[in-house]
């Protein structure tokens, strides 16, 4: 029986299996992933493992994130830090989850519920934009940048892109100023409003506005003309093509 473990802290998902070797001793752990990307990553080249536990809060992002991406077909138990009252939609729609720190007793309160009903209910599109609207924090409408030996405020609707380079973020504004901001992309992008910004790779997260023209590139990729860029064009990561195209319509 293979298991397969997506969870960002890595003292937690080596908890986890171990508290699976003692309640689960017939599965086997064949990954433990941190992030949206890897799992995506993963799930893609691997056949779909007997069960996933899945923590909601990733590296890079919301868990649900994955689900937009591709289909699981495995069942699922979640584990996360939310409470029971902000998870009901998990409850009404049969899928289950356990509340961290982890316990014992309730990890195998929660394998012997998936035992007595293999075949699970399926994380369907539905489910997930609800549960997305339940964890999801309301996104930031300001940002406090440095501005030489000051501070400034900018409002989310002046900010057309972030932007990484040399290990430093930086905003840039309709004006085409550019600011520091003392946050890597990664923490960033769970501030933002994602019908509005989206990371179309490792260096850039873009607005809807920020985008003047759109080019088809080499290997079915896409290259972007932003305002004020001064890279000349911006390539959205392989991967993120898909997502980006529904982003796009949605």
């Amino acid at each position: 029986m293979n298991l397969l473990i997506i969870e960002d802290e890595f003292l937690a998902a080596d908890r986890l299996e171990q508290l699976l070797q003692r309640c689960l001793p017939e599965g086997r752990v064949v990954a433990k992933l941190p992030s949206v990307r890897s799992s995506v990553s993963w799930l893609k080249e691997n056949s779909s493992p007997d069960l996933i536990f899945m923590d909601i809060q990733l590296s890079d992002g919301i868990s649900f994130e994955i689900f937009e991406q591709i289909t699981v077909s495995s069942p699922i138990i979640f584990t996360t830090a939310y409470d029971a009252y902000a998870l009901k939609a998990f409850k009404v729609n049969s899928v289950d989850y356990i509340l961290k720190p982890l316990d014992a007793d309730e990890l195998e309160k929660g394998v012997e519920k998936w035992k007595a009903n293999r075949g699970g209910a399926v994380v369907s599109e539905a489910l997930v934009k609800e549960l997305m609207q339940v964890v999801k924090p309301e996104s930031k409408k300001r940002f406090l940048v440095k501005y030489g030996a000051q501070l400034k405020s900018i409002e989310i609707h002046d900010v057309l892109y972030f932007y990484s380079k040399e290990r430093t973020t930086f905003l840039l504004t309709k004006t085409g100023r550019s600011f520091v901001y003392e946050e890597p992309l990664d923490r960033v992008m769970e501030q933002l409003d994602t019908e509005q910004f989206f990371r179309i790779n490792r260096q850039y997260i873009c607005s809807i506005d920020s985008i003047s023209d759109m080019y088809a590139h080499s290997n079915s990729r896409i290259k972007l003309k932003l305002m004020h860029c001064e890279d000349g064009g911006v390539i959205v990561s392989r991967d993120r093509v898909a997502v980006f195209k529904k982003w796009l319509g949605q």
